[in-house]
């Protein structure tokens, strides 16, 4: 534990907020560590479900839906602006959305209007917060 006097100590009587405001966040951080959420690879995964899993040979292993093709897309946050790039190489239509959740509790949620991408096509979707992007993701719904 870092005690203030070693801070006091360590920082002029400039900077001394300076050492007050990562005092504090090295505190919320040390709090908020064990609560924090896992990151994706550490998640559990469902069990296998198959001929030789624990699910038992009454379960008939056969093959499940094919998942819909999906339009590509890369989002890139710079600033306030994130922006996502989107193409369809599949032979049926997508409808993609640009989704932005914003760092300030006063700037509200931002979604575009859904774009749809045809076969073989791009589309490049912008949208912008006020001062900063928390999240940034995009959704696809069948055309």
């Amino acid at each position: 534990m870092i005690r203030a006097s070693r801070i006091r100590a360590a920082f002029p009587a400039r900077s001394r907020p300076v050492a007050r405001a990562a005092a504090l966040l090295l505190t919320a951080a040390a709090l908020a560590g064990p609560s924090a959420p896992l990151p994706l690879a550490a998640h559990p995964r469902p069990a296998p479900s198959g001929p030789g899993s624990a699910a038992g040979a009454d379960s008939v292993a056969g093959p499940g839906p094919a998942a819909r093709p999906e339009a590509e897309c890369h989002t890139r946050i710079r600033g306030s602006r994130a922006t996502a790039d989107c193409y369809n190489g599949n032979a049926a239509p997508d409808r993609v959305q640009l989704h932005l959740r914003c760092a300030r509790w006063w700037d509200p949620a931002m979604d575009t209007a859904p774009v749809a991408v045809g076969p073989t096509r791009h589309v490049t979707l912008t949208q912008r917060c006020w001062l900063r992007i928390r999240e940034a993701w995009v959704s696809h719904t069948p055309d």
